[in-house]
């Protein structure tokens, strides 16, 4: 099909952390915008630090074959780079720039009139902020974290849970042969979604997640009832953003000049000892990280991906520019690009899936 749209050509460009079934969403809209539209596709390597380096590589059906199942993304990606917020060093003095001008020249000269970005929320932000400069512009969630504003599912969710259930599956073994609580720390910096569903899938005790402060008291309590004392061994499943009672997230380091300066890690390690010295019973911490961003994505990734590549665009060619692709109802829809711009997405109190748990005996460290 020869399109009479003015959109001629198309970036495409994954920025942010690396998840399985970019890729995939890189296939996609490879495929619909030459098969279906006749239209032209270029990648920008290494997230939003190829823009600023005026970098663009061709993508057509031949050089996308065969990536389709494969994790991470083939263009690369980068979570410290904004075209928005460029580190700078004058007279010994570092500042920042804005070098968003100079990207949409580089737009320009290469004869690109449309962006597609597949991210999270920061990543989604820096959209809008081209697209609020006049660049035609469709977004596509991707995290892990599925903490995105707008759309109930984000591309990677499912596998990092898939990937955290079955280390759950792999822990209970060694848990019950040497009788210990294993806690298990999981990404979910804000939003406890991978903590909750890994949990509810790897048959966990207790769910530690952002959304619910917890207090290690109820939690050793609960951990030395009649039930546990018999089982002889437990699963902890801890999101790196929870935190206790009127407490702190545990920051791991700081990264200056990164959009999202601050690194969550070690909570799983705390939340360890405190539990050991409070139930007399031996305690191990597993922190699966970005273990979690890595391998194949499960078939259910890959169709999300798929369809979400495939909507993306469609929407430029029908016109919906500054605008991001949703997953809601069982249905791939629009929102404004604004609405997952910097906004999250977390486990409301009142969610089935809370209930569920809290049907099944688990535990959140709040009661």
């Amino acid at each position: 099909m020869t399109s009479q749209n003015p959109i001629k050509k198309i970036a495409l460009v994954t920025g942010g952390g690396d998840c399985p079934g970019l890729n995939s969403a890189i296939r996609a809209v490879v495929q619909t915008a030459i098969l279906e539209y006749g239209i032209s596709v270029v990648g920008i390597p290494n997230g939003f630090k190829g823009i600023l380096e005026n970098q663009f590589v061709p993508l057509d059906l031949s050089n996308t074959t065969g990536i389709f199942s494969k994790g991470g993304t083939v263009l690369g990606s980068s979570n410290v780079d904004s075209p928005f917020r460029v580190p700078v060093t004058k007279d010994g003095k570092k500042s920042y720039e804005d070098h968003s001008d100079k990207c949409m020249e580089h737009f320009k000269s290469a004869g690109i009139d449309a962006l597609i970005v597949v991210g999270g929320d920061g990543t989604q932000t820096m959209a809008h902020g081209f697209a609020k400069k006049g660049l035609k512009v469709v977004g596509i969630p991707k995290t892990i974290d599925n903490d995105l504003n707008g759309t109930e599912l984000t591309i990677g969710f499912f596998t990092a849970v898939s990937t955290a259930v079955e280390a759950l599956d792999k822990l209970h073994t060694t848990a019950e042969s040497h009788h210990r609580v294993m806690v298990v720390e999981v990404m979910g910096r804000n939003a406890g979604w991978i903590a909750l569903f890994a949990g509810l899938g790897g048959d966990a005790d207790v769910i530690l997640i952002p959304e619910i402060p917890f207090e290690l008291e109820k939690v050793a309590a609960f951990l030395k009832d009649t039930h546990h004392t018999r089982k002889k061994y437990s699963i902890v499943v801890v999101a790196e953003g929870a935190k206790p009672v009127g407490g702190k997230v545990t920051v791991q380091r700081v990264i200056e000049d990164s959009p999202e300066p601050t690194r969550l890690g070690g909570i799983g390690h705390q939340v360890a000892i405190e539990l050991e010295n409070l139930t007399g019973r031996e305690c191990r911490a597993i922190v699966l990280g970005h273990l979690l961003r890595g391998g194949s994505p499960v078939g259910f990734d890959r169709i999300l991906a798929s369809r979400f590549g495939v909507a993306a665009v469609k929407a430029l060619m029908d016109g919906h520019y500054d605008s991001m692709v949703a997953y809601r109802n069982d249905s791939v829809e629009l929102v404004p690009l604004e609405t997952g711009a910097g906004k999250n997405r977390f486990v409301n109190p009142e969610s089935l899936f809370l209930e569920g748990a809290r049907n099944r005996g688990i535990h959140f460290g709040d009661s």
